[in-house]
């Protein structure tokens, strides 16, 4: 396995649990046979990168240790290097996109979360101008697009501070 990491340019670090780990690894490859051994601090920080598993036995129990980790890909002991290159490509493939669709979900949930400020806007704008839900949300808008604010912001504003957006018509 050395042999093939050294060909793809890849330099490994050897960490055995109980050590102090005073690295951040781009990889992790994971015996599957020492995680009972791990606590769970030390399966956290080696989550922190992609994982490879390194699978020797097939019990439900091992598994479950290993599905804990959320490996991005895996290999079977033992190990050969045809398959090495294609855990690789996946393992980093797959971190990629999980991390792109963590950030989604945090965008997702601020959206939603400051729902409930842009409604609060709305019914203020409707009781101050006499407007019917779709004017008033139409109104926030547009002010929000000519002071290059976001709703949401502007919604926050208008329920802090009062500050109204001028109707027209």
């Amino acid at each position: 396995m050395r042999r093939q990491f050294e060909r793809l340019g890849i330099d490994g670090v050897a960490w055995t649990p109980g050590e102090p780990a005073n690295f951040a690894p781009d990889l992790s490859l994971i015996d599957d046979e020492f995680l009972h051994l791990l606590q769970p601090v030390q399966r956290a920080f080696l989550a922190r990168s992609p994982v490879i598993a390194l699978l020797g036995t097939e019990t439900p129990s091992r598994l479950k240790l290993v599905f804990e980790l959320d490996p991005a890909s895996f290999l079977v002991k033992p190990l050969r290097s045809a398959g090495i290159y294609a855990a690789l490509v996946m393992a980093f493939e797959r971190n990629e996109r999980t991390n792109e669709l963590k950030q989604q979900v945090l965008k997702l949930e601020q959206r939603l979360r400051s729902r409930r400020v842009v409604l609060a806007a709305v019914l203020q704008v409707m009781h101050s101008h006499a407007l019917a839900e779709p004017a008033a949300f139409a109104l926030i808008r547009r002010s929000a697009m000519e002071q290059r604010k976001t709703i949401e912001e502007l919604s926050a504003e208008i329920t802090a501070k009062g500050l109204l957006p001028r109707a027209t018509g």
